[in-house]
């Protein structure tokens, strides 16, 4: 930290301004920041800007970590180098000397890795603060570039760890914690810089000098130590959410902004599970009465969420329904510890030694059952062994996991017990392991099988959070805010704006249909066609059968996923659908249909050892692929991750020894490998990671000539939401391509894409039939409902709604949309905001393309809405 020529300044006002992965990661935002900044300047505050890695480096980082040992550090080092190249052509600056420096000394990092064949903390530590420090030095180039005074600053001169004799070692060097009461010699360094400073968050240095970090998420806490460091007037964290809601609004499009929290209510929200904000990062700011603001960086309009000592409403109500995933429970057991002097001190003392941070913790006479925190323990197993072994010589000890903790957070929460009985109901087909009502009177919580998670955190959130009327704390849902906003507004309408009067007259005579635009689904399609890295692109066609659109995509090059006999027979009917274009992929189904597939030469996967080992016949000396579970799912819900020992799909990779022995024994030629992990995911190191996995099994079935990543990719469901990475995907593949060539294996990626290819092209018109107001709830009924379009219902799925016969009129109702079908579930979709509607409107349902019509019923024994172009 270089002092410049500016000289210290009596009083001086600090604002402390965190970004996090997400706001730093390109153009648009970075034009953002600079105005936050000038604005702030304006005001004649100095300015610290706390910044972190750009967004899912530090992944990769650990990444890179992961290929030094294995052996193939380069193709991570260049994807690593030109993530950041990337960005700086894109901001319009150089890459920088400190930067090529920063990337030397990781390569000097990588070789002494490989040499010794380990990595220790201190040496992982040193590698991730590599993304901070990298960053930090484009941002400072940018903000230069747009004439702003701007100091760089190294965040290790001015945090430093607390010696820690309670903490393990590797808590000590990658979980820190530091000092942050005030500090005027700090204080007076900065001032002597120039009036904007640029630091890193997550990263400190431990008495020695050495680099150690503060945790993942560890850049509020950066934020906060250092605002109370140099007596900030004020902490705004600013992320990819306008503020904290009262559930995560990714997941459920109705949460509510939280307007205004006391210190204590953010750090229960914080604590039970909400990642914008870290629960360490609170404790600075309320000790020295620092105000903190939560707000969006692409939509700094917002608002945001205040937090003082200020409630902004005393009365007893639940502001926020949470949820903690990978929690692990410790049940011990002894009916002797009954009235037993010093039970619980001994068993503490166990933990203690362990360095293992206690979270909840419920008692009776001859159990206690204590939760650990994923967020505050490192939950390895080697560390969990150990841990209960020493348990095991005071009791019987039990592991439960992985749950989940399902909290509700709100003030004075003993005083609405009483009301939670409807709430409660939820819980009677579920497993309790654990209840809690905390001490501070501020939370209530359930412990639960992660599965069951999701689907609580949404019922509990629509029975006592959303119904909430005008209130002070509980702002608009995440639905009207983005509609209000539009934080990702894009330039092109979608094509539906553009063809109304022909959409509306396509309806004439009926009262619902489901729409298709053929040029949309041919753009996806030549999307999808450019990709260098892939070489074949197949469509998972349950995502819609429709034999125009299945034609469609033949024409335009694309093989063809099917996972049942009829849907590999109505494959067959389209002209030009080869058996070579197809692959079929069943799961749980009937020995018949593999039978059929090998019969009439269909490409077959298996995904269970099951069919080897009962029907070895049908089997013997075939050509198969085989599809994998990587060990974990991702996805847009619980119902659509398809990994992990909670999903039926795939052979685990733990098993492939005996999937080798059966292929030997059976004469078995393994020329595919599969995996797919789940839908709506716009994470790109998905497919990377899955093909990574797949790339190392063809060491091992030296016969595989293809890998095929699954589909998945994720379909913005609201308008002017961020499009799929299709470039960064090419790359991230490409990286993985390159290797398996450079090892010698001559393997073809191939992908499987459904939803993304159809789910644009489709909408879903439907009459208004009634409305109906219910206290200060609106209704608008339509003609058609779950029987055409169950995803709602299904998987809780946002679609966007629009009045088309109203478009131009302002929308300024907010009502439930409804189907006519005989049940509660017979949403479209809640809270929407809308033109007031009549009989006879014609309401548009967006991205209905995919799986509509495909899982649409007769169900009450009405039709489902008919199939249409334009």
């Amino acid at each position: 930290m270089t002092p410049a020529s500016h000289a210290p300044v009596a009083n001086t006002r600090w604002v402390v301004l965190k970004f996090g992965g997400s706001s730093v990661s390109s153009r648009a935002n970075w034009q953002n920041i600079c105005a936050i900044v000038r604005r702030h300047s304006a005001s004649g505050a100095r300015v610290l800007v706390v910044h972190s890695a750009i967004s899912g480096v530090t992944d990769q980082l650990e990444r890179l970590l992961a290929a030094v040992l294995a052996g193939r550090p380069a193709t991570a080092l260049e994807e690593l180098e030109q993530r950041h190249r990337r960005l700086a052509t894109d901001l319009g600056i150089e890459f920088g000397a400190q930067i090529e420096q920063e990337f030397a000394q990781l390569r000097a990092i990588a070789d002494g890795v490989a040499l010794v064949g380990e990595v220790s903390d201190r040496t992982r530590a040193r590698v991730m603060a590599s993304g901070e420090l990298v960053a930090t030095e484009l941002g400072v180039g940018f903000l230069r570039s747009q004439d702003l005074d701007v100091s760089w600053a190294d965040a290790r001169s001015m945090l430093r760890a607390q010696a820690n004799p309670d903490a393990t070692e590797r808590s000590r060097v990658l979980s820190a914690i530091c000092e942050f009461a005030p500090d005027p010699q700090l204080s007076v360094r900065l001032a002597a810089l120039k009036p904007v400073i640029v630091t890193q968050g997550f990263i400190a240095s431990d008495g020695d000098g050495n680099t150690v970090l503060l945790g993942r998420g560890g850049s509020d806490t950066s934020a906060a130590y250092l605002a109370a460091k140099i007596s900030a007037e004020s902490l705004e964290i600013w992320t990819d959410v306008p503020g904290m809601f009262s559930a995560n609004p990714r997941s459920t499009p109705t949460a509510r902004q939280l307007l205004a929290l006391t210190y204590d209510e953010a750090q229960e929200i914080a604590t039970a599970g909400a990642k914008v904000l870290h629960p360490r990062c609170i404790l600075p700011a309320r000790q020295y009465q620092i105000p903190m603001r939560v707000l969006a960086t692409q939509a700094p309009e917002l608002g945001g969420t205040l937090i003082t000592t200020e409630p902004g409403a005393d009365a007893a109500q639940v502001k926020a329904v949470c949820i903690k995933k990978g929690v692990t429970l410790v049940a011990l057991d002894s009916p002797g510890m009954w009235h037993q002097v010093g039970f619980l001190a001994d068993a503490f003392q166990v933990f203690k030694q362990h360095g293992m941070s206690v979270d909840l913790v419920s008692t009776s006479e001859t159990n206690v059952t204590i939760s650990l925190d994923p967020q505050a323990n490192t939950l390895d197993q080697a560390t969990l062994t150990s841990l209960l072994g020493d348990l095991q010589r005071l009791c019987g000890v039990r592991m439960i996991g992985p749950c989940a903790s399902v909290s509700l957070v709100g003030r004075n929460i003993r005083g609405i017990l009483h009301r939670l009985g409807n709430a409660l109901e939820l819980f009677e087909e579920q497993k309790i392991y654990l209840v809690s009502q905390a001490a501070n009177d501020l939370n209530f919580t359930f412990v639960v099988d992660e599965e069951q998670g999701d689907r609580l955190v949404e019922q509990l959130h629509e029975l006592l959070v959303r119904p909430v009327s005008s209130d002070a704390v509980l702002g608009r849902t995440w639905e009207r805010l983005h509609a209000a906003g539009k934080p990702d507004a894009g330039p092109t309408p979608p094509w539906w704006q553009r063809c109304r009067t022909e959409l509306l007259a396509s309806l004439a005579g009926r009262d619902s249909a489901f729409v298709y635009h053929r040029a949309t689904i041919a753009a996806r399609a030549a999307s999808l066609r450019s990709l260098t890295s892939v070489a074949r692109v197949l469509y998972a066609m349950k995502a819609n059968s429709h034999g125009e659109i299945i034609s469609l995509l033949v024409a335009a090059g694309l093989g063809l996923e099917c996972v049942s006999q009829a849907e590999v027979e109505r494959a067959l009917q389209v002209p030009g659908v080869s058996r070579e274009r197809i692959l079929f992929t069943p799961n749980f189904a009937p020995r018949a249909e593999y039978a059929w597939a090998l019969a009439n030469q269909i490409r077959l996967t298996i995904d269970n050892l099951y069919t080897l080992r009962a029907w070895p016949e049908l089997f013997r000396g075939r050509e198969i692929f085989v599809r994998i579970d990587p060990g974990h799912g991702r996805g847009h819900h619980q119902h659509v991750r398809t990994g992990g020992d909670y999903s039926k799909f795939g052979i685990p990779v733990e098993e492939q020894d005996a999937l080798a022995l059966l292929a030997a024994q059976l004469d078995l030629k393994i020329s595919g490998l599969h995996a797919h992990i789940g839908s709506g995911v716009f994470d790109v190191g998905t497919w990377a990671d899955t093909a990574h996995v797949l790339a190392a099994l063809t060491r091992r079935f030296r016969d595989v000539r293809v890998i095929d990543v699954g589909g998945g990719l994720g379909v913005p469901d609201r308008e002017g939401g961020a499009a799929f990475d299709m470039a960064s995907l090419d790359t991230r593949l490409g990286v993985v391509h390159k290797a398996l060539q450079e090892a010698g294996a001559n393997v073809e990626l191939w992908l499987e894409p459904g939803r993304f290819l159809v789910a644009e092209a489709g909408v879903l018109l439907a009459r208004v039939t009634q409305t109906k107001t219910k206290g200060e709830v609106r209704y608008v009924g339509i003609a058609t409902g779950m029987n055409s379009l169950i995803r709602p219902a299904l998987y809780g799925a946002h679609h966007d709604i629009i009045n088309l016969t109203r478009s131009d009129s302002a929308a300024t109702e907010t009502v439930h949309v409804v189907g006519p079908i005989c049940e509660s579930a017979d949403f479209i979709g809640h809270d929407r905001l809308l033109p007031p509607s009549e009989e006879g409107d014609v309401l548009l349902i967006a991205t209905a393309g995919a799986y509509g019509r495909a899982m649409s019923s007769h169900y009450n024994l009405r039709e489902p809405a008919a199939e249409l172009f334009v």
